[in-house]
């Protein structure tokens, strides 16, 4: 359980809270939940280098930024194996 004062980080996230969370512990004993979809700059170079250290990668799919209109097709589709990596450059 979350001390009082509290703050509770949600990084990542995309599905819904399990307990949900109630107003009340929030505001009466000041805890604070917050989040984002990434980390910040500091965090990121971190976990790249972790990564880089232990050899970890991750499965994606390269897509040239001219295939965007075909990768979101495939998607509709369901036909991703893996996360698209978009190409801007």
């Amino acid at each position: 359980s979350l001390k009082y004062d509290g703050t509770h980080i949600l990084v990542g996230l995309l599905e819904p809270i399990e307990p949900a969370i109630e107003a009340f512990n929030l505001v009466f004993k000041r805890r604070v939940v917050a989040g984002s979809l990434i980390g910040g700059i500091a965090e990121t170079e971190e976990l790249l280098k972790l990564c880089a250290e232990q050899n970890i990668s991750c499965d994606i799919e390269m897509l040239d930024i001219h295939k965007i209109n075909e990768g979101f097709e495939r998607m509709e589709k369901g036909d991703v194996r893996y996360r698209f990596v978009i190409d801007m450059a």
